[in-house]
């Protein structure tokens, strides 16, 4: 059959019958001979989300098929939400998000963007929020994965790497034991394809859409799969799409040492203040004798004990100078004998979580080597290059042991669909090559970069100078005539 992102597959559906599905119509729903055109004529039933939130927060369920090759098979729940647009006659359609994860729940997004988002766009949008496939509320998954096989980055150490190699099969086979009869389906093309029927539930011939972080990739994959159907699309903090997914784990080593070179000399320059050394040199050094002192005897903190390893593990606030410099200047202080240290803030994820992270990082890609050696090699190499964090995105990873390859290749990106990608100069997770391969590959996209920008998120952080471009496409449609830099 020919699915309706162009790919050609032989499926038996129900009645054993072989359907082939025709293309899209420029209609809302599908066209009548399509089989998914039963999903796009479900009746949604909007109630409340809940007593937490405003009434004119809702909530409904969309049903998708588990197998888009067998959409007459097994079904799962899409949980979607929604804030109406502030003017019915201002309104221009609607406005899907994505948190970033993958693996992260999506539902209240729109009451928890409506404060971040201009008057303007308020107005003219529905903003739907809605938890991916297998996430929180849309069918989850999970692992039966105790608290500490939850962990995602694990340093490299001869000594420690056979151990890796267990946790990496343990937490594969425990996925594929609970969940294997789903885990295939649960990838961002999938996740795509439910974008697209919520699209139709809805009645709508297109969508727009906000992406931050793992959202700016599933984006990018939509308008890939669905061109006609993407409308305006804006990517917060983008990730470098050619790189999924092994290498968007290992690109986060080069920006953390940029990160921390630059923190070196902030510090330096106010050593009277914070005492970590008076040349980035002196600075780098006090951290590195931090970190082998920790692994020599843990630091302690108010939430237990950190050896180096961990205190390299938070390498990601590094793009916070001011904040991270007294970070490490209360562990030095708690290694010297005194008061624990602040703990690096953290959100310890649930098995769902967990277990959507590991489907999608996964399933989405066929790269992922098998050969454990490989991963071992990656990481001393990666170790020896990048310091502060290479080995801890390119130690070995569960992907090594999944069951199944993935059942299609990782989407390639390269399309001429507008978007706006707004990116912080200093990012330890979208770094600004990151983002810079997303602009490669939508050529009809802007960037918009904040000059000294901390932090992991620009629209999701609150006010930037990137917003006035962010409220100008979503309302009118244009991008800027260029790429711009904004802020200093």
């Amino acid at each position: 059959m020919v699915l309706r992102d162009g790919r050609t597959i032989s499926v038996l559906t129900v009645g054993a019958v072989t359907t082939v599905l025709t293309a899209l119509t420029p209609m809302t729903a599908f066209a009548a001979s399509d089989p998914l055109q039963r999903y796009a004529r479900q009746q949604l039933r909007w109630e409340r989300c809940d007593v937490d939130h405003p009434a004119t927060f809702e909530c409904a369920k969309v049903k998708v098929p588990l197998d888009y090759r067998d959409p007459g098979g097994r079904t799962i729940d899409i949980a979607i939400s929604r804030v109406r647009a502030g003017s019915a006659e201002q309104r221009h359609g609607v406005l899907l998000m994505n948190p970033g994860g993958p693996g992260g729940p999506g539902l209240t997004l729109p009451v928890e963007m409506e404060p971040l988002l201009s008057a303007e766009v308020r107005d003219r949008f529905d903003l739907i929020g809605f938890d991916p496939r297998g996430v929180g509320q849309s069918t989850p998954i999970g692992c039966d994965l105790p608290a500490d096989q939850r962990t995602f980055q694990h340093p490299y150490a001869p000594g420690t790497f056979a151990k890796d190699v267990a946790w990496a099969r343990t937490v594969a086979d425990k996925c594929w034991a609970k969940a294997g009869d789903v885990l295939p389906h649960i990838t961002t093309r999938n996740t795509a394809r439910d974008m697209d029927v919520v699209r139709a539930a809805l009645g709508e011939r297109r969508i727009s859409y906000f992406g931050h972080s793992y959202g700016t990739y599933l984006g990018a994959v939509y308008t890939q799969m669905f061109p006609q159907r993407s409308d305006r699309f804006v990517l917060d903090s983008a990730l470098d799409p050619s790189l999924a997914w092994r290498g968007m784990l290992r690109e986060a080593a080069p920006g953390a040492e940029l990160a921390f070179t630059r923190w070196t000399e902030w510090a330096a320059a106010r050593n009277a203040t914070y005492g970590l050394g008076s040349t980035a040199a002196e600075v780098r050094r006090t951290y590195w004798d931090l970190v082998a002192h920790a692994d020599r005897t843990p630091v302690p903190t108010e939430n237990g004990t950190l050896d180096g390893d961990a205190i390299r593990a938070g390498y990601a606030a590094f793009v916070h100078v001011e904040a991270v410099t007294r970070w490490i200047v209360a562990l030095k202080a708690a290694a010297a004998g005194g008061p624990a240290a602040p703990a690096v803030p953290s959100v310890v994820p649930t098995d769902n979580t967990t277990a959507a992270v590991w489907a999608v990082l996964c399933g989405d890609s066929r790269s992922w080597p098998r050969d454990p050696e490989q991963y071992r090699r990656d990481a001393v190499r990666d170790r020896a290059a990048y310091p502060l964090a290479g080995d801890l995105g390119a130690n070995i990873q569960p992907c090594a042991f999944w069951k199944s390859a993935a059942a299609e290749s990782a989407t390639v990106v390269n399309n001429d669909v507008n978007a706006l990608i707004v990116q912080n100069e200093w990012d330890p997770q979208a770094t600004p090559a990151m983002a810079r391969g997303m602009r490669r590959a939508l050529h009809g996209a802007r960037m918009v970069t904040v000059a000294g920008g901390e932090g992991h998120g620009v629209v999701v952080a609150g006010p930037s100078c990137a917003d006035g471009s962010v409220t100008r496409y979503l309302t009118t449609g244009r991008l800027p005539a260029k790429d711009l830099t904004c802020g200093g």
